[in-house]
């Protein structure tokens, strides 16, 4: 599953990077009509790369499909560059031919643009990612040798850094459950006027300094670490073949029993993980609901992101929904200390 995911990345002498992504069943073919300086087969944690001291005038990439002879053979890719004439006639060129693991602290130091090898996101997420996660994880990584207890500490971390920042919301959360049975009372004065329901919770809201959408408040500022996530654990290669638990390898999801059958969007598998991260998640929803204002459908909605993401993230790794869990609880003892 992980080689079909492969790609094939270039780096133009104008700074420009792109790929040709090896996930189509038919062949694939891209001609680059401008010089190159690179070009590299990344895999999900390594990549093999040629790279010219002069640029390359052209290149042909293609991605061919499974050999049906040969059932070892995933997806065959072929990179055919043309070297300027100038550089061969003068003697000019050399080239360094690169294999090795798509760790930034390697990559970035083999030639220009060569980190983008590894994948981070886009935008914000990258920068998150490089600046952020993958500093704290490393120095982690320089003193622990256990995984499992290097992403409880790194949760901790982010959640120590976020607290300032969320600090009121989970204040204003704790008091809207001392005011649910006024709010409550107030439902059942107004019967099923919601406009009068409403308006009068929010004067209670304003007399007693609360914001009746805090909830929300720490779920926005932690969303974007939450959503790096999702780029950093599937290319972490630190986390290959390491064990934590019942999980065999952190890089990719940990089969705490098989089903013998599949279940459409899920799969045959049952990740331990994903299902106690679902649970938190859905009891932290049903926490936030019982002081919430949100009635009906509204109600019913926030109940289906966490069941979207027990199929999502059940082949996703292990440590990506080890981190999602750990993080529900850091959060709701945080809570339940302001509380």
């Amino acid at each position: 599953q992980s080689r079909g995911r492969t790609n094939t990345n270039y780096y133009t002498a104008a700074g420009d990077f792109d790929h040709l992504t090896a996930t189509s069943t038919e062949l694939e073919e891209e001609k680059i009509e401008e010089p190159v300086r690179w070009i590299g087969h990344k895999e999900k944690f390594f990549t093999s790369a040629l790279i010219s001291s002069e640029p390359f005038a052209s290149a042909t990439l293609k991605n061919i499909p499974a050999d049906v002879l040969d059932s070892s053979v995933v997806k065959t890719l072929e990179s055919t560059m043309v070297i300027p004439e100038k550089a061969v006639s003068g003697g000019l060129i050399s080239m360094q031919l690169f294999f090795g693991p798509n760790d930034l602290e390697v990559l970035k130091h083999v030639t220009e643009g060569f980190d983008r090898n590894l994948e981070l996101g886009w935008g914000p997420f990258t920068w998150i990612n490089k600046w952020i996660i993958i500093p704290v994880f490393d120095f982690l990584d320089n003193y622990l040798s256990n995984f499992g207890i290097i992403i409880i500490l790194l949760v901790l971390f982010i959640k120590t850094i976020l607290f300032p920042l969320t600090y009121k919301s989970y204040l204003s959360m704790a008091k809207m459950r001392v005011l649910k049975p006024e709010l409550d009372a107030i439902k059942e004065k107004h019967g099923g006027d919601l406009q009068k329901s409403q308006q009068e919770s929010m004067q209670l809201y304003s007399k007693m300094g609360v914001n009746p959408v805090s909830g929300c408040i720490p779920v926005l500022l932690s969303m974007p670490i939450l959503l790096a996530m999702f780029n950093f654990f599937p290319n972490s290669i630190e986390l290959r073949q390491e064990a934590f638990l019942w999980a065999n390898d952190l890089s990719t999801y940990d089969v705490f029993a098989r089903l013998p059958f599949t279940i459409p969007f899920y799969g045959s598998h049952v990740s331990m993980f994903t299902l106690l991260m679902t649970a938190s998640t859905i009891l932290y929803t049903w926490s936030n609901n019982q002081v919430s204002t949100m009635q009906g459908p509204m109600v019913f909605m926030s109940y289906i992101m966490p069941l979207v993401f027990l199929f999502v993230l059940n082949s996703f790794p292990a440590g990506l929904s080890f981190y999602y869990l750990i993080s529900n609880l850091v959060t709701f003892g945080q809570q339940a200390a302001i509380r």
